[in-house]
């Protein structure tokens, strides 16, 4: 039998490719081969007899899946045909297509998409009138789907939370919300294991029908499995035994979404001789870069002993730079890519598309968006939206706007059900269409309460709520600043809460943008203190305007690290190395979470195959709030001999190997959750009682001394302002 394609593997490659009975763990590091050596195992599998039909490949993605068999097929032809190379949920699928009657379920049932979900639970909700602003249905598919993921029924769920008010609520809907679905004869994604699971739990006849079937099982990206696919692996496998999965503990990054790392860590404890196959041998990066991961991810102490090697030269070194503001940092890196890509005398040739900004946070995409448009180098967002075109960033300029201009019936219709207040399109064009009848604004057309009292209760509170905020700040819209309108209509319009309450990485991620974008009022105001809404809004649509560019074009990727696992580029930029930043706060507190951090670190830097560098910036202005920085501790964990840059103090100097001090008085990042706070603090710091003669300062017209006062408005004299009457309410006035 011609087993050519053996010869291209490294040693270790082959001895896993050729590893085919008992258990097998293959420590697959990054850039080390691994799809390579999966599919030769798999050819030589069949080359050696193996039914294809006997052979179970899961896969993460369809598109893993698909390239997985196409790449098995260019090496055994059509004899792939039979072999199941499918993701978790397709294979569990198919398994309950036979058996649905096993669990409880009709033949032909339908799988619910999350819309279908979302649609099913707010049904729910609104049977048994929860409040949504409380309990939204993203929070309860959350629970519901994390209780899945554990095996955690109804029932169970109900009894571990009896004495939990919180927990009752959600245990209600999850029995609701599950009853439906067999009502409707339908499964979520979710269902598609675990059911699977109970099928063979509850069903031995068909456990022991597929574990002959899949004599041999493979499993991708094995550190990144949960506990329900970790029993349906394990349940399939146990009868023979061989089973080989493919993994990297030190990048398991998706512990915030159900990835337990203890799968792989623990494989050998749950499968008897094993046999353990390391491929350490990079093919992607330079020898610096690799040295340089490595420093850092033998901190980890949940870890495989392993250590990646290559046979490419040294490179250049880690580039470390620190710059002045988060402003200052992007403009370096936007320099940088210039420069590299400009030098015709560069050996590499290298195009913008070599070029790649991995960030912690989406709200640190903006700086680079701007500093590059600055430079017009090309660039692409992937994994996520230009920064102004984010949802949540329109929604919030569609209130401003209406604060400009009450006439502005687009930027309404945009916005009057964001947050949710119980208006659907009926209502909406029902509006529209009495608001062209009166020849008026729909704005105006809100304010008349015989209207908006025709609407159910929720709907007329909230409008009414709603046009109230926006008329009260468009008639103050002068004497105040942009961030104080910003952070009042996040507040007031209920905005903020709607997605705090949501508990999900999504609406997290939206905040984030959402105080990001207070940034960039506070960047243009320190530029210009006089600067006037109408004056903000222009400047901001004018950028936002510019046109994406095509996703095929030569350009700088800008991403997140968690979305950039898999991939490489030649030259890779990481910025915001920062403690409270990167580490992230909430990480900071907890040794798992720390660890989970710097494998991200570990995946960020092993993207890069010739030239790394590192940013940080001494302050940085985040969610709208300007903070001192702390560089973070990674970089203090990195073999300084491979460090290009100077770090702005030596851990080791100050309180040994593992202390970790800053010399100066210089919190880290103090984060999201801070800045939640202070904005609501500040919104809600109204009600102040205020009398003639007292001292007050304003935030745009500074200090002044109040003439008088009445239920609604005080009038005050200010030292360069003159004399101004404001809303009482609404002023933004601090006694002194």
């Amino acid at each position: 039998m011609n087993h050519s394609y053996l010869n291209i593997l490294n040693e270790n490659q082959r001895a896993a490719a050729i590893c085919t009975e008992g258990p097998l763990l293959i420590l697959a590091g990054a850039g080390s081969g691994k799809t390579s050596t999966m599919t030769s195992r798999i050819a030589y599998l069949i080359d050696n007899g193996v039914n294809p039909y006997n052979i179970l490949a899961v896969t993460f993605t369809n598109k893993a899946a698909g390239e997985m068999r196409d790449r098995v097929e260019v090496l055994v032809g059509p004899r792939v045909e039979g072999m199941w190379i499918q993701t978790f949920h397709s294979s569990c699928l198919r398994i309950l297509r036979s058996h649905s009657d096993r669990v409880g379920y009709m033949s032909g049932f339908v799988v619910y998409d999350s819309t279908d979900q979302k649609t099913l639970v707010k049904s729910i909700i609104k049977q048994r009138n929860i409040d949504d602003k409380k309990f939204t249905p993203a929070y309860f598919l959350s629970i519901i789907s994390e209780c899945k993921n554990q095996f955690i029924t109804p029932e169970e769920y109900t009894v571990q939370n009896e004495n939990d008010f919180r927990g009752k609520v959600i245990a209600d809907v999850y029995t609701a919300y599950q009853r439906e679905l067999r009502k409707n004869n339908a499964m979520d994604f979710d269902d598609l294991i675990s059911n699977t699971v109970r099928l063979f739990r509850d069903n031995e006849d068909v456990l022991i029908k597929y574990q002959n079937k899949f004599k041999y099982i493979m499993v991708d990206e094995y550190q990144d499995t949960n506990y329900i696919q970790y029993l349906f692996i394990k349940m399939l496998a146990e009868a023979h035994n061989n089973i080989c999965v493919v993994g990297d503990d030190d990048q398991c990054i998706y512990e915030w979404r159900g990835a337990d790392i203890s799968n792989i860590l623990n494989f050998e404890k749950d499968f008897r001789n094993t046999k353990v196959v390391k491929l350490e041998q990079n093919y992607r990066s330079c020898a610096n870069i690799i040295n340089a991961a490595h420093s850092v991810i033998e901190k980890n102490r949940k870890r495989k002993d392993k250590k990646l090697w290559t046979q490419k030269e040294d490179g250049d070194k880690i580039i470390y730079s620190r710059a002045d503001t988060e402003k200052d940092e992007a403009a370096y890196a936007a320099q940088e890519i210039d420069h590299l890509q400009g030098n015709v005398l560069h050996s590499d040739n290298l195009k913008f598309s070599d070029f790649a900004i991995l960030y912690r946070t989406n709200a640190q995409s903006r700086n680079f968006e701007d500093a590059l448009s600055a430079r017009n180098i090309p660039y692409r967002v992937l994994g996520g939206l230009r920064y102004y075109d984010r949802k949540e960033i329109k929604d919030m300029m569609s209130y401003m706007r209406l604060i400009l201009n009450p006439e502005d019936d687009l930027a309404l219709v945009r916005i009057i059900n964001e947050p949710k207040r119980g208006i659907g399109a009926k209502t909406i064009e029902k509006i529209s269409a009495l608001a062209r009848g009166r020849e008026e604004s729909m704005l105006q057309t809100l304010c008349d309460k015989d209207i908006v009292g025709s609407f159910s209760l929720k709907a007329s509170n909230g409008i009414k709520r709603m046009t109230e905020v926006i008329l009260a700040y468009s008639s103050e819209k002068d004497n105040l600043r942009v961030s104080d309108i910003y952070d009042a209509l996040l507040v007031k319009t209920g905005y903020l809460e709607a997605l705090e309450v949501q508990k999900t990485i999504e609406a997290d991620s939206r905040i984030e943008n959402l105080f990001e974008f207070k940034s960039v009022i506070h960047e243009y105001e320190k530029d210009n203190p006089e600067l006037s809404l109408e004056q903000f809004m222009e400047k901001i649509v004018l950028f936002s305007e510019v046109d994406n560019h095509n996703p095929d074009e030569d350009a700088v990727v800008l991403m997140t690290m968690h979305a950039a696992k898999g991939l490489e580029f030649p030259v890779v930029f990481i910025p915001g190395m920062e403690d409270g930043l990167f580490p992230g706060y909430r990480a900071m507190d907890r040794e798992s979470g720390i660890e989970e951090e710097r494998r991200l670190f570990y995946v960020g830097m092993t993207r890069a195959k010739e030239r790394l560098y590192l940013l940080s910036a001494s302050v940085r202005t985040l969610y709208g709030k300007t903070d001192y920085t702390k560089e973070s501790r990674f970089l203090h964990e990195i073999d300084k001999s491979l460090l290009d840059g100077v770090l702005e103090y030596n851990r080791k100097s100050r309180e040994g190997e593992d202390g970790y001090s800053n010399p100066d008085p210089i919190k880290p990042f103090a984060g999201l959750k801070y800045a939640k706070a202070e904005l609501k603090n500040t919104v809600d710091m109204q009600g102040i009682s205020f009398s003639a003669g007292d001292k007050v300062e304003h935030a745009k017209f500074g200090q002044g001394l109040i003439l008088e006062t009445d239920s609604r408005t005080v009038t005050v004299v200010f030292d360069s302002a003159g004399v101004k009457k404001l809303a009482k309410d609404i002023a933004p006035l601090k006694k002194i």
